[in-house]
């Protein structure tokens, strides 16, 4: 173990609040040390890592579930690693290209709107109503 640290260091150091630590721990994410009987859990330090991990993970796109995998594949298993970046990469594609899609139909919606502004119907809602 390198420095020992209680959980609110834990949280402090990487960045997080306690609940989401423990959050964690609930889900199988992270180990929950032994509580002595007189005293503090205390962490091993390196978990900062594992948090910060698991956070820029989350700001990629992965989900806590996949994230997960990822841990238990660890850091020898990088063609697997590579497989699941791969498969969300291209998650992220198709969801970039349906929101491209929909952003062009609300485009098309809107300049609908400005060509009939000056009428009682919304061309807008008219539009989606058809749908």
């Amino acid at each position: 173990m390198k420095t020992p640290l209680t959980i609110g260091k834990l949280a402090k150091a990487a960045n997080v609040n306690v609940e989401t630590i423990r959050y964690y721990q609930r889900i199988g994410m992270l180990k929950e040390p032994i509580k002595p009987v007189t005293g503090y859990r205390v962490y091993d330090s390196s978990l900062v890592n594992t948090i910060k991990f698991i956070k820029r993970s989350q700001q990629l796109g992965f989900v806590l579930a996949e994230i997960k995998e990822l841990l238990n594949l660890g850091n020898g298993r990088c063609t697997d690693v590579k497989s699941i970046a791969q498969e969300k990469r291209m998650k992220i594609l198709r969801q970039i290209k349906d929101l491209t899609s929909m952003k062009n139909e609300l485009d098309n919606l809107i300049e609908a709107c400005e060509l009939t502004e000056n009428t009682p119907e919304c061309a807008i809602i008219e539009s989606l109503a058809k749908i």
